[in-house]
């Protein structure tokens, strides 16, 4: 079974927007400027004061700008579902324009159709001297935001304050969102997301962790919203909340049963373990060497191929596979020390030395008289043979060879060849 793969897609003002998966189906979820401003987790106080015919339009970005260059005319980059920040800087330089220049800036601007602008810090006055410190209502603002229907807000703290509170909101507000089948639990910190087809066991295995200490947090529907910069988070559906449902026992309330420690409201998915039904014409991963990965909302997780069958303790093979991770995160690889172990187990053994290929031998060196000794170390004799090899004598390479026959050796009837004189010549021991 391959890993799932995507890619990421463009987002309106270069933001990055995980793709769907085919598991389920992605959810863009948009927060409109009423609700932000009655949002209580939010933090900070928004005030309208014009544009209130705007108040439903949406926010679909999760990033603020500060258009300062937009209010001297330059409008490329701007996002209107972006939430538009005028701090002090902004507005000490609208301060020092004329009114007719303050209009005619304004109104390009706001004719953008933005989704809000906020003015930070709006409870200070400008000093006399007009060092922009602090927010004086310019009547222009108001004017132009009535005129296109867009919010105009004030908030009383910093720009970075705001948009600190701002970011923090919209990122839970408008995180994409899948729904998966499957079940999370957490077991030891880790998340694990078990997926497979119906019927497979997944339940019963989070009933078994539960049993030994473990916490649920999801069963059957798992609600997947993405965090940058790179995570995923599961929750419960909420008519499924502290439910777990076991064939044969029928829906159980696993708070009620276990107590509060036994559930979680929400944990980051950390590995998907993928529940198979075993066969014996399939093969199984056995070193543990490669990774393999599943991708959710474009956020890569590793992924673990499981083989259920009867005998099988799951419970406890999904707890080493929770403990292994730990170790993981660590920086200790279990199967890649291993296999380094017998690698360099493998090398000591081989000698320094060893050489498949002979080294050559050279029979006459150019110059050398014919039948001369090869350089190099003698050969030693072969074991189980009685003869002692000895050079001959030099007496015999110099004797007058007659035209058309070979040398004879002394004292023998041996007649030398040209191919059998550098032979050695045999001798008896004793």
């Amino acid at each position: 079974m391959s890993s799932s793969r995507g890619s990421t897609q463009e987002g309106e003002g270069g933001g990055r927007v995980p793709p769907a998966t085919g598991a389920g189906r992605l959810e863009r979820p948009a927060l409109t400027v009423r609700s932000l401003m009655a949002d209580d987790g939010l933090g900070i106080e928004l005030t309208l004061i014009a544009g209130s015919a705007g108040l439903d339009r949406p926010i679909m970005n999760t990033r603020i700008q500060k258009s300062g260059l937009a209010l001297v005319g330059h409008f490329h980059g701007i996002v209107p579902t972006r939430v538009q920040i005028l701090g002090q800087t902004e507005l000490s330089f609208l301060h020092k324009l004329s009114r007719e220049d303050r209009l005619l800036s304004l109104r390009g601007f706001f004719e953008l159709g933005l989704c809000c602008v906020i003015l930070t810090q709006g409870d200070q006055p400008f000093d006399l001297n007009g060092s922009g410190v602090g927010f004086v209502p310019v009547p222009e603002l108001a004017q132009c935001a009535e005129e296109s229907g867009t919010p105009l807000l004030v908030s009383a703290v910093r720009s970075s304050v705001t948009i600190t509170a701002l970011h923090a909101l919209l990122d839970d507000r408008l995180a994409p969102r899948i729904r998966l089948h499957g079940v999370l639990v957490d077991v030891f910190g880790v998340g694990l997301l078990l997926m497979g087809s119906s019927a497979i066991g997944k339940s019963e295995c989070a009933l078994d962790l539960v049993m030994r200490g473990h916490r649920l947090v999801a069963d059957d529907a798992v609600e997947c919203d993405y965090r940058p910069p790179g995570m995923v988070f599961g929750a419960p559906a909420e008519l499924l909340r502290y439910h777990l449902e076991v064939r044969g026992l029928g829906i159980l309330n696993v708070k009620d049963l276990f107590g509060v420690t036994s559930i979680r409201e929400r944990k980051r998915i950390d590995v998907v373990v993928k529940l198979v039904e075993w066969s014996k014409d399939t093969e199984y991963d056995r070193l543990g060497l490669d990774e393999r990965y599943h991708t959710i909302l474009g956020v890569k997780i590793r992924e673990l191929v499981i083989p259920v069958r009867p005998g099988r303790d799951m419970a406890s093979i999904l707890e080493v596979a929770a403990r292994n991770e730990l170790l993981k995160n660590a920086g200790f690889h279990a199967a890649r020390e291993f296999f380094g172990n017998v690698e360099g187990e493998l090398l000591r053994e081989r000698p320094a030395e060893e050489s498949s290929v002979p080294p050559p031998v050279r029979l006459a060196e150019e110059g050398a008289p014919r039948g001369a000794p090869p350089h190099g170390p003698p050969r030693p004799p072969r074991p189980g043979h009685g003869v002692e090899v000895q050079s001959p004598p030099s007496s015999a390479f110099r004797q007058p060879v007659e035209r058309g026959r070979s040398p004879e050796r002394p004292g023998t009837g041996f007649v030398a060849t040209e191919s059998s004189v550098s032979l050695p010549r045999p001798r008896r021991r004793g």
